[in-house]
């Protein structure tokens, strides 16, 4: 069974993983490295225009994103993290590649409250890709066995664990507009 440091390891040297989030299996990797994540969003058949998700272990992991924002605005993140709610963080200065915000100016952000994940961002120093364990117009995964017998050829490792107690993929909502995009 592969460990989280074990996991990290793979994540820092460019692999692609998959994990248990609050609600359903993701699969991962370093959102710096461009082959890793072309590998997963080719992995899954998703077009890079749509953009990956990226979730972390706490706030001074997106610094960079959130330094910018207004007091009232980090309180709206306050008000949602950690748990399930993913915001899209406008990116001006370009803090997150091409390749992780697609056609948007803005980057999906996530801070996890799943003790498992959050392990993981913290061994692997920064925050990682998080996009549903699916193919592109399938349901997401919500099992180990699901997620190997799918994609685990494909993968560099599983980490082992369970789902939350979430039963629907986290909200999507944009901070400067207040939209919901995905209710979740």
């Amino acid at each position: 069974m592969m460990g989280v440091d074990q996991a990290a390891r793979i994540i820092r040297n460019g692999g692609v993983i998959a994990y248990p989030t609050e609600a359903v299996w993701g699969l991962g990797c370093d959102p710096w490295n461009q082959q890793a994540v072309y590998r997963i969003l080719d992995i899954k058949q998703r077009p890079v225009e749509k953009g990956v998700i990226l979730i972390g272990a706490s706030e001074d992991q997106f610094a960079p994103l959130l330094n910018p924002l207004s007091c009232e605005e980090r309180a709206r993140l306050k008000s949602t993290w950690p748990g399930p709610y993913t915001w899209l963080i406008p990116d001006p200065a370009g803090w997150a590649p091409d390749w992780v915000r697609g056609q948007f100016d803005t980057v999906a952000v996530r801070i996890t409250a799943h003790p498992l994940v959050k392990t993981l961002c913290e061994a692997t120093g920064h925050p990682i890709v998080s996009t549903s364990a699916n193919l592109a117009g399938k349901d997401p995964l919500l099992t180990f066995s699901g997620v190997e017998e799918v994609f685990g050829s494909l993968l560099d490792g599983i980490v082992p664990g369970e789902t939350g107690e979430q039963k629907t993929p986290s909200k999507i909502q944009d901070l400067r507009s207040g939209q919901l995009v995905r209710a979740g």
